[in-house]
């Protein structure tokens, strides 16, 4: 009996990527095959694609998520066409906006990869996944320095307690008033422990941001990238450039001895198409400039 081969068929897979389980639909040749639920394992859907429609040429596409891009990584290893898609890219019916289900995703999916109809978004190295990781680390540590000082200045202003003037307004609380802050005295032992408690995140926090700062000028130095202003502009402009690709923005770069070099006029171009989050990084980035 001969072997049954599909060596001229193409399959194509929606996966509906979760953390517990993977939905999956399989179509070809305009119908669909299977919809199942199976383990999130990519070795797992090679496996089961092998084995049922050996020789086959198989298309898989999921949306960027939570996951991130190691799923793809791992498919690519594995000699299988994948593609990574943004969520909102993804056409779909009034129905299927309104009834939302795993199911109907990743039918979806694998409806639309067979159109033709879906566009891969751009998958960035390990490293520079990573470097983004990095980033938002310091980013989220910001962020919670800012509460911290928030929740002093608050308990201060509940006891009537007054800052002294030239701390009011600057932002930068310097190693001074730090030391000022330490030396205030209130009345009950739980208000004392309340505002030492405090301060002790805070200089946590201060701490992890100098050794997250610390690791970020490291990965400058060996980026290729040139900047005028410190190497830190040198890493966000390095992940603004990776966030661009990941769009698919056509982007026009002057190179010159191995060096990066970008004209005023398309940062400012860069800046006026930024989500607002980023924008509110560079913005944290730049005042560390200072720092």
């Amino acid at each position: 009996m001969n072997n049954i081969t599909f060596s001229k068929s193409s399959f194509f897979v929606g996966v509906d990527t979760h953390l517990k389980n993977w939905r999956v639909t399989i179509r070809n040749s305009a119908l669909e095959l299977k919809t199942f639920s199976m383990n999130p394992s990519p070795q797992e859907l090679y496996n089961y694609l092998t084995k049922h429609y050996p020789d086959g040429n198989y298309f898989i596409v999921y949306e960027a998520g939570f996951c991130g891009f190691w799923p793809q990584r791992k498919f690519t290893e594995l000699g299988l066409n994948s593609i990574v898609v943004n969520p909102a890219d993804v056409p779909s019916s009034g129905k299927e906006k309104t009834v939302k289900t795993d199911p109907n995703d990743s039918r979806r999916l694998a409806r639309e990869l067979e159109n033709g109809s879906l566009k891969a978004i751009y998958i960035p190295d390990v490293y520079h996944e990573q470097l983004r990781s990095l980033m938002r680390l310091r980013f989220r540590l910001v962020q919670n320095q800012t509460r911290i000082k928030n929740r002093i200045k608050m308990l201060l202003y509940n006891y009537g307690i007054i800052i002294p003037k030239e701390h009011i307004t600057n932002s930068r609380w310097s190693g001074y008033f730090i030391h000022w802050l330490k030396s205030v005295r209130l009345n009950s032992t739980a208000g004392q422990f309340t505002l030492e408690n405090l301060l002790l995140q805070l200089d946590q926090t201060r701490e992890h941001l100098k050794q997250v700062l610390k690791q970020l000028r490291e990965e400058a130095k060996s980026e290729n990238i040139a900047s005028v202003i410190s190497s830190l502009t040198s890493i966000i402009l390095l992940l603004l450039l990776d966030w661009f690709l990941l769009f698919t923005l056509p982007v026009k770069l002057i190179t010159q001895e191995g060096y990066l070099f970008v004209t005023t006029g398309f940062f400012v171009h860069l800046l006026l198409r930024l989500p607002g989050l980023l924008l509110k990084q560079i913005r944290l980035l730049l005042l560390d400039i200072k720092s």
